[in-house]
């Protein structure tokens, strides 16, 4: 399964490409510049912010070949050279922003990030900070052959599905899922309390169904433990302690680690497996997940967000002073 590629209505996110080093291994374009949020009259604002990632094999290379064509993309940071950037953008969430670029007349915003620490976000939810980008509709630009990388993207939906499950009641509405799936990498942010819009995951979700339905489709029908019941518009779910156990068994690396090291105390250091068999027979086995994907979200979005103070001020690179 590929995801939904750009259709040919997507010439002005293919101009702004034409402006970076095209050796990009995966790049895409999301937020309301590019999806209409509800409370948007007619479509994604063409004075919104235009928001994209760039994945790159080489990061110091990458940005070596960006410094030379946009320099003035950059913070004050581009002084330090492309090694410090790149060792900037291993902290955290592993991606670098370059924020408010004046580009084809538009203001874009752009971050980077290697492909390795991509597909290691997308496959164990190391941080969930692109790999939830990448659970809500993006516009794909551009995607080269690199199967590791596509293998994980389809995982990464899949484990947004059965973290949703877990965290759901036995019957709920489609909508009621992608909410679920949509909130996940929002889950523990310390943005959606100072900050940013607490409606913010409905106001995605609600104008966006339809592309919502084109990402996860397929992996609702390859499921056996959901039954959609279409006359009645609803999906159920196994919610016995074994249907929860396999979701659980089934959830990326990081998330199991937090979820055992909730629950089983200190000193004990019973295995995985006995662990995650005990949130399955929890009454609260949906919380403890949830709790679990704070303790992945909160630590990365504070990091990615104290780094905009390096990132984001664009100032005047210090002047040599000639002799007079």
């Amino acid at each position: 399964m590929a995801l939904p590629a750009l259709s040919s209505s997507g010439v002005k996110f293919r101009r702004v490409l034409a402006h970076f080093p095209q050796e990009l291994s995966l790049a895409f374009a999301y937020g309301s510049g590019v999806f209409r949020q509800a409370g948007d009259s007619a479509g994604p604002g063409e004075n919104n912010m235009l928001d994209f990632v760039f994945a790159v094999d080489d990061s110091v290379t990458w940005h070596m070949m960006n410094l030379t064509k946009n320099r003035s993309h950059y913070s004050f940071l581009k002084v330090l050279g492309p090694k410090q950037i790149n060792s900037v953008q291993n902290y955290g969430a592993g991606i670098y922003y370059n924020t408010l670029v004046p580009c084809n007349g538009r203001m874009i915003k752009y971050g980077v990030i290697s492909t390795d620490t991509l597909i290691d976000d997308l496959l164990h939810w190391k941080t969930l900070y692109v790999a939830g980008r990448l659970q809500k509709p993006v516009k794909i630009l551009t995607q080269n052959e690199n199967s590791k990388l596509q293998a994980a993207l389809v995982s990464n939906l899949k484990s947004a599905v059965t973290a949703a499950f877990l965290m759901l009641p036995e019957s709920f509405s489609e909508e009621d899922l992608y909410m679920q799936i949509a909130g996940l990498s929002y889950t523990g942010d310390f943005r959606m309390i100072v900050g940013e819009d607490r409606s913010k995951v409905q106001n995605i979700v609600e104008p966006n169904v339809p592309h919502f339905q084109k990402l996860y489709s397929n992996i609702l029908q390859d499921c056996p433990q959901v039954v959609y019941k279409h006359h009645l518009g609803r999906l159920e779910i196994d919610k016995s302690p074994e249907g929860q156990f396999a979701q659980l068994m089934a959830l990326p690396r990081t998330l199991q680690q937090k979820i055992t090291s909730l629950v089983d105390p200190p000193g004990k250091n019973r295995d995985v497996e006995e662990i995650l068999l005990q949130v399955a027979h929890d009454p609260d086995c949906g919380f403890v997940v949830q709790q679990g994907i704070s303790r992945i979200v909160r630590p990365s979005s504070v990091v990615q967000s104290a780094k905009t103070i390096l990132t984001a001020e664009n100032l005047p690179e210090p002047q040599t002073l000639l002799p007079s």
